[in-house]
């Protein structure tokens, strides 16, 4: 069932950056059912399985592929297009990778950040714009209650602290260039997003949990498990691009109390640990076998993690669908199927579950 809000991306034209990537190619999906005008810009897929080239979604959207550190190319691609509604979620994603390659971490995340927060500024059809960042913006201090949006920012890692300055980033344009005091003149409103983890089908990352264990199962080996205590807010990745999408929609109106930042996270019943979610995902798979990972490097991983998500409830009348029961029978569903039928009709099908 379409609601009002998603009758908005009818036939507007909305720029993905990051959309060959999971949670892009997701977006990308649920924009085209609702009619959108989809333009990505992005790196090239990182394989021939993953979400984007299985749903075969250059033949649905305007597929452009670029590096948001490199400006000239990106404001050409706005300058051409127009876009009326931003999301921005190219990032490199993974912490571990961040020790390996921070200055990359940096370059892509931050300056990536600014690039496109700067075309959005010089491109007059851009009403709106949505950050996506992290859960892992908050300075943690491995609390056992949720990070409210008002908690300072922070980092450990070269990936958490890079998402911590993409937020100090996003503030300051808000406060610089898109005042709400004077968005008569400037027309425009951005927002930031930070979502708790994220799990779906089609997702084959390298340290991710969900690829990780399927990969395993696949191949009949045992699922390595790093840090089998570790806690975490995971969800299906339709939960917070629907919480996406509604701002979106409420920014492209001019409603201007949604231009802030606002958490997406499950109910605190599925914050759940990584041997929970393990023996879960081997119960849908109906088989497997786990064990824990002493070879894994000492590199420093939050332990506990968590988003308070009555904001968005009370504000933004949005509410988590799916449990984390739900979450998993939906992310294995999907790989049980992903070779037997058409990717993107399983997609679509989700997301129709979903929106019920």
């Amino acid at each position: 069932m379409t609601t009002d809000w998603q009758k908005i991306y009818k036939n507007k034209k909305i720029l993905i950056t990051g959309h060959t990537g999971f949670k892009g190619s997701w977006l990308a999906i649920w924009l085209a059912k609702l009619g959108a005008d989809v333009i990505g810009y992005s790196l090239d897929p990182i394989s021939n399985e993953c979400l984007f080239e299985l749903a075969e979604l250059n033949n649905k959207m305007k597929d452009i592929r670029g590096d948001i550190r490199d400006a000239v190319k990106l404001q050409t691609v706005f300058e051409q297009y127009q876009p009326e509604i931003v999301f921005h979620l190219a990032a490199q994603p993974l912490v571990k990778q961040s020790y390996r390659d921070p200055v990359n971490t940096y370059e892509v995340n931050v300056m990536g950040t600014m690039n496109v927060l700067e075309a959005i500024r010089k491109t007059p059809s851009v009403k709106a714009g949505i950050m996506v960042t992290s859960d892992k913006c908050y300075d943690n201090k491995e609390w056992v209650w949720g990070y409210r949006e008002t908690d300072p920012m922070g980092g450990y890692d070269p990936y958490s602290s890079s998402k911590g300055c993409c937020e100090i980033l996003i503030s300051s344009y808000q406060h610089s260039f898109f005042p709400i005091d004077s968005y008569n003149k400037h027309g425009k409103l951005i927002a930031s997003v930070r979502a708790g983890n994220v799990i779906g089908g089609g997702d084959w990352s390298l340290n991710r949990i969900i690829p990780d264990c399927v990969r395993s199962l696949l191949s009949g080996q045992s699922i390595k498990v790093r840090s089998p205590q570790s806690v975490r807010p995971w969800q299906h990745v339709l939960e917070p691009l629907s919480g996406y999408l509604k701002i979106g929609a409420y920014l492209y109106e001019g409603k201007t109390q949604y231009a802030q930042g606002w958490n997406f996270g499950p109910e605190s019943d599925s914050v759940t640990t990584v041997q929970q979610l393990v023996e879960k995902i081997v119960m849908q798979w109906k088989d497997g076998t786990w064990e824990v990972d002493t070879s894994y490097s000492t590199e420093h991983e939050a332990k506990l993690l968590s988003l308070d998500i009555n904001k968005a409830k009370y504000n933004l009348d949005w509410h988590p669908k799916w449990d984390i029961d739900q979450t998993v029978y939906y992310t294995i569903e999907w790989y049980k199927l992903y070779k037997e039928v058409d990717v993107y009709e399983l997609c679509l099908k989700q997301i129709s579950d979903y929106e019920k």
